[in-house]
């Protein structure tokens, strides 16, 4: 596992299960949001973000959070492991609107309200994007490894067995 790939809706949580593998594994975190927006709220060229990505793809290792589902196959290609994070669009907008008014280390700055086209985009993810997501995943999954979570618990379950424990530290039944 050293190229990864963290996708989902938006407000699912990729970003902090990203940090958290950063932090377990030490590979580096790239967030697709800070190369796409500009700290304005405009975005950069899609020639300039796929060459921005392509250059990040030739890198040993790395962790890349987001979807821009037009690069997916780019980066299927390069990947050795997906998480997809697939939870209810209701949690997702949960997820989305706790955030407003925070500080992130993914974004280049700070949302001030919900905006109804990003809401809606987010109610209709399970129809519109992850479909594509679905069958671009069966399309490359050889050679990779594919975790699905359903749930918050069972993307916490995996990371809970993936962080190192103390030393001296036992599990019971071990």
């Amino acid at each position: 596992m050293q190229r990864i790939l963290i996708i989902g809706c938006p407000g699912a949580g990729k970003s902090t299960f990203a940090r958290a593998m950063r932090d377990a594994t030490g590979i580096p975190l790239y967030y697709l949001d800070r190369i796409w927006h500009m700290p304005d709220g405009t975005n950069i060229t899609r020639a300039a973000f796929t060459d921005a990505l392509r250059r990040l793809l030739q890198q040993e290792s790395w962790i890349l959070d987001g979807n821009y589902l037009n690069t997916f196959p780019l980066r299927l290609e390069a990947c050795d492991t997906v998480f997809l994070l697939d939870y209810p669009p209701q949690l997702c907008l949960t997820g989305a609107l706790s955030r407003i008014g925070k500080a992130r280390e993914d974004l280049p700055w700070v949302e001030t309200a919900m905006d109804p086209e990003f809401r809606q985009y987010i109610l209709d993810f399970p129809a519109a994007q992850l479909p594509r997501i679905y069958d671009l995943l069966e399309l490359y999954q050889e050679g990779r490894e594919i975790h699905i979570f359903k749930s918050r618990a069972e993307a916490a379950a995996y990371l809970a067995a993936l962080m190192p424990r103390p030393a001296g530290s036992f599990t019971p039944g071990c």
